[in-house]
């Protein structure tokens, strides 16, 4: 080759590199709606507001720090001194290497997508395209106000941004989900009371175009009871951090996204001995007490509360599983169709999540199983562990299964059809904990945000 021929064939290269790199700078500038990431249960951390030191996450938490809120018969006014932090990215324990929990969905975001982290108290001018920011909320409150703290949170970004037609993806993991949908379906109001059903408005589709939830419990996790039963801790409901921070059942007693992550009604399975299916309202507090998971009936619930909590006690447990109820039987209303807003799921099916509970008496006590470990029945015959993991057990990503993500019998016993059937499911394997930080997952969400995926009208 000559010189001159090598001298253009060098330009010709030159030339094609510079296009290429034209082209990918244009794709990251096709001023895309900014992304809102919305993390789950225990996703946030939480910090004192007067003295700013962070409560959660901490690998070892002292006495003197509790997460326990302040009960009251208003469920969707119960605060204490704690409010949210950033998210968090990660989690790092001793010597032992960080956990990535949402960290690393934001680089990929940013590196392998061109979207930039903004500030919601202070937005620069790019603000309006191509950026995420980040929820961190309260995840201890109830998901409605949370709902309506993200609406007006958005409303008032807006005016910052100075553009009123200004729409929002949102990426949710987890209870996140909850939040999205709600705010999605009736904005900032609030739950209907009384006899009245709740009808969807579709208020949030003029703030929000396409809502991707990663593995949201839309008709609640059975794991709830379990945490319910015995508290927050490893092994127990681990909705979205591989925590050791644990809290006891006296706390969750006191957290009203506790009780809302509680199978909807229609959809909790339980069995009997022989593993025949029986019939049991979690919202009917006589169920509560005949099965002894009732934490006010406890030896030593009035040591955990003052007086003026146990006068109450019973009128904010009422309160919370109906309102709990009430909440499902929002999310379940529908015509079938997301009506200005595209909502997508992705989760797992190839990881075994806790579908239902086993009940037997053991002399006058009822035991409640909500993990399948064998035991002997009253006539002496033996349960095994593989007969109940078949009835307990069902696909999913080990904490929700396919069925609840999908809200397969919600939406049968409500009689509705599923507005979360208006767009395809992606199912990747992978374990609920690490949903956001799948690289395959992180590739979908950016196919659907840039409007790759295919879609079903609406």
């Amino acid at each position: 080759m000559t010189k001159r021929a090598a001298g253009n064939a060098l330009l010709t290269s030159l030339r094609i590199g510079i296009c290429l790199f034209v082209l990918s700078v244009s794709l990251f500038a096709q001023n895309r709606n900014p992304i809102i990431l919305i993390p789950g249960l225990t996703g946030s951390e939480l910090k004192h507001k007067v003295t700013g030191e962070k409560v959660w996450f901490k690998a070892l938490k002292p006495k003197s720090e509790d997460l326990r809120l302040p009960i009251s018969t208003s469920i969707d006014k119960m605060h204490d001194d704690l409010i949210p932090g950033d998210i968090i990215r990660e989690v790092k324990i001793g010597i032992l290497p960080a956990t990535d929990v949402y960290g690393g969905f934001i680089r990929a975001m940013e590196m392998r997508a061109g979207y930039h982290e903004e500030s919601w108290t202070n937005p620069s001018d790019d603000g309006d395209r191509d950026a995420i920011y980040v929820f961190a909320y309260d995840w201890r409150l109830d998901n409605v106000e949370n709902a309506q703290r993200l609406v007006r949170d958005v409303e008032a970004l807006k005016r910052k941004l100075k553009r009123p037609d200004l729409k929002f993806d949102i990426v949710a993991h987890s209870m996140g989900g909850i939040i999205s949908r709600y705010a999605a379906m009736y904005g900032d109001a609030e739950l209907p009371t009384g006899n009245r059903k709740p009808v969807p408005t579709w208020a949030g589709a003029k703030l929000f175009d396409k809502v991707i939830l990663l593995g949201t419990p839309n008709e609640g996790a059975v794991s709830s009871l379990g945490s319910m039963l015995n508290g927050y801790s490893v092994g127990g409901l681990r909705i979205d951090l591989p925590f050791i921070q644990d809290s006891s059942k006296f706390t969750v007693f006191t957290i009203p996204s506790a009780y809302q992550l509680l199978p909807a009604p229609g959809t909790f399975r339980a069995f009997d001995e022989k593993l025949k299916p029986i019939s049991i309202d979690l919202y009917d507090p006589k169920m509560w007490s005949k099965y002894g998971w009732n934490v006010i009936e406890d030896d030593d619930f009035n040591g955990q509360f003052d007086l003026a909590e146990q006068k109450i006690a019973t009128a904010f447990f009422t309160a919370a599983l109906d309102r709990a109820k009430r909440l499902h039987e929002a999310l379940a209303a529908s015509n079938g169709k997301a009506e200005g807003v595209l909502i997508y799921l992705v989760g797992s099916d190839c990881k075994t999540a806790l579908d239902g509970v086993v009940l037997y008496q053991d002399g006058k006590k009822w035991k409640t199983l909500v993990r399948p470990k064998g035991f002997t029945r009253a006539d002496g015959s033996r349960v095994t562990d593989d007969e109940l993991k078949n009835v307990m057990q069902s696909a999913g990503d080990g904490v929700v299964t396919q069925r609840s993500l999908e809200a397969v019998t919600q939406s049968q016993s409500a009689k509705v059809a599923s507005i979360l059937k208006s767009q395809p499911v992606k199912l990747v394997c992978e374990d609920h904990n690490k949903l956001a930080a799948n690289a395959r997952i992180q590739d979908y969400v950016i196919r659907v945000l840039e409007g790759k995926e295919s879609t079903i009208g609406n």
